[in-house]
This record gives structure tokens, C-alpha cells and sequence, in this order.
């Protein structure tokens, strides 16, 4: 279906869940992508590179239906919307510009020309950002932020060290 037999793997089943035995990033038989731009534009799952990453234009699948990669870890947030818009903005204006200088229409006519080009390149640009993204968490084992506050209160006491003239 894939293009050729997938892999065994040591999957556990639990209520109709299936839970991976190993790592998040490692499952038998599978090789995680080494390359997340391309497996996120494609939206393919990043671990085994053949799962579907969305069930939806948008939304992404609870997991992967190949290698059971789970896909709560990915949080790409407002990241691909500032992306896609940022992108679409200046080819966007580009063309109200020219279209405004070239033809001089009325302003009421760029609701029908301009706002759907702007609208349909930043639609078009979504999915693979976020494909882009998510996989990008997964190949650089993302996780949320924390404060270490060891290493605080060490850089705190050789400061402290390092300040005393003795």
C-alpha cells in the first residue's frame, strides 16, 4: 500500500489504543525522517514516513495509523498562520498595487480580486507549514520550556566566587 510490507513492531493493544513499547522517537523497523521539511510538506507521519500526519485539512490525526507514532507531543500553535501570512502579505500587496496603479478600479473591487488571492495563498500555504512544523518538533525532540534551577543556582554561586576579592 506503501510501497512495500511495513515493518514488525512491538505494539501493545489496551482498549482499542495502541501504545508503542519503545521511545517516542525510535520504534522498531522504522527510521525517523532525517529530513522534516520534505515528510511535514508531504504531511507524512515524521517517525515512519508513510502514516498520514492530518485526518483533516487542519487537523491532525490523534496518531499514526502505520507506527502508532502518538501526536500529542506536536503543538506547532499560531507558528504556521504567522508563516503563511507573512509569506502571502507581500505578493499579496504586490499585486493590489499594480492591480490599483495599472487599472485604477474602484476600492470595492479589491474585496473581489485582492482579499481572495490573499485569502486562498494563505490557505494553500496552512497545511504544509504545519506539516513542516509538527515534523520539525519531532526531529528536534521539541519539548516545553522549562527553568533549570540547578543551573541557576550555580551560575548564582560562581558569580558570587568569582566577585569576592580576596
Amino acid at each position: 500500500m506503501f510501497g512495500g510490507p511495513v515493518p514488525a513492531m512491538s505494539l501493545v493493544a489496551a482498549d482499542d489504543e495502541v501504545i508503542m513499547t519503545q521511545s517516542r522517537y525510535s520504534a522498531e523497523g522504522f527510521t525517523p525522517t532525517d529530513n522534516p521539511m520534505q515528510t511535514g510538506i508531504r504531511g507524512l507521519c515524521p517517525r515512519c514516513q508513510m502514516g498520514h500526519l492530518f485526518s483533516g485539512y487542519l487537523k491532525l490525526a490523534p496518531r499514526c495509523e502505520v507506527c502508532g507514532l502518538d501526536y500529542s507531543f506536536a503543538d506547532p500553535a499560531d507558528g504556521p498562520a504567522f508563516f503563511a501570512m507573512t509569506i502571502a502579505a507581500v505578493p499579496a500587496l504586490a499585486f493590489g498595487v499594480w492591480f490599483q496603479m495599472a487599472f485604477g478600479p474602484p476600492l470595492w473591487v479589491h474585496v473581489f480580486t485582492t482579499v481572495p488571492l490573499t485569502v486562498l495563498s494563505c490557505m494553500a500555504l496552512l497545511r504544509p507549514l504545519k506539516g513542516w512544523l509538527v515534523c520539525s518538533q519531532f526531529f528536534h525532540k521539541a519539548e516545553e520550556g522549562s527553568i533549570d534551577y540547578e543551573w541557576h543556582a550555580r551560575a548564582a554561586a560562581s558569580q558570587k566566587g568569582e566577585g569576592n576579592p580576596s
